[in-house]
């Protein structure tokens, strides 16, 4: 029913001003859209929208990932842009600095200023 859809990452923020500037310059997305809902950005082929909410932050989940192909260089450019990455204690995965392998798969996460986690992975295929 929905496989042929394009999935939408939605993402819960408390100031949409710090937000557009984190997602924006920070994250380097393009702004394509901004209404009374909020702010979208375009990302490869997805949008990512970004919404005002009272309850921003308090996912305790990765709220968003991208798939990208050089998960060394990526993490370092977002640390050149002053983004910390989290450190969490996850069974069988082996921790090469800031990036987890796990398997075939690599993965990151960092909190936005609303502390929603997002995440840069790369399964191998990339």
């Amino acid at each position: 029913m929905l496989g042929d859809s394009t999935v939408l990452a939605m993402v819960a923020v408390k100031d949409i001003q710090q937000a557009k500037q984190f997602y924006g310059e920070t994250l380097g997305l393009k702004q394509v859209d901004e209404n009374p809902g909020g702010v979208a950005y375009q990302s490869g082929t997805g949008t990512l929208f970004v919404y005002q909410s009272p309850t921003a932050g308090t996912n305790q989940a990765t709220s968003a990932a991208w798939q990208v192909a050089d998960m060394e260089a990526t993490a370092e450019a977002l640390k050149a842009k002053s983004v910390r990455f989290e450190h969490y204690e996850i069974p069988g995965a082996v921790s090469q600095g800031d990036i987890f392998v796990m398997g075939a798969m690599k993965a990151a996460w960092f909190k936005d200023p609303d502390g929603n986690i997002l995440s840069i992975v790369n399964d191998g295929k990339a």
